[in-house]
């Protein structure tokens, strides 16, 4: 699943991926990505933007970590957010990985392996 207000970025992310082979999920801010979560979408993987509207990417990962089913659910975080007491927060708070954008298809890719096993 991934969450971002920009769907110039949301799009670029989830075509790299379906080229990967994955089926991806898209919501544009929190609010809507948390109603998916609850509404029974279980993804395998959840990758979101910080800086969104109605709902950041650190309550998101909050709210997410509180789920039931949700504890173990690898969430990276794909941002312009740079600043490492954000990302210690975002640690904090149950984001298993942090990447700063801009990040190529490939790399990401590498990522995604190392937090997916079997993907």
């Amino acid at each position: 699943m991934i969450v971002d207000d920009s769907a110039t970025m949301s799009m670029s992310v989830k075509v790299n991926l379906e080229i990967a082979g994955f089926k991806v999920e898209t919501a544009p801010d929190g609010v809507k990505a948390l109603a998916k979560l609850k509404a029974g979408l279980k993804p395998d993987l959840i990758i979101t933007d910080i800086n969104m509207p109605n709902m950041d990417g650190l309550e998101l990962i909050k709210n997410i970590r509180s789920l039931p089913g949700f504890r173990f659910t690898p969430i990276l975080t794909l941002t312009t957010e740079s600043l490492s007491s954000k990302r210690d927060e975002g640690k904090k708070l149950g984001a298993t990985g942090w990447l700063v954008k801009p990040v190529g298809g490939a790399d990401l890719l590498k990522v995604i392996k190392q937090v997916l096993p079997g993907s």
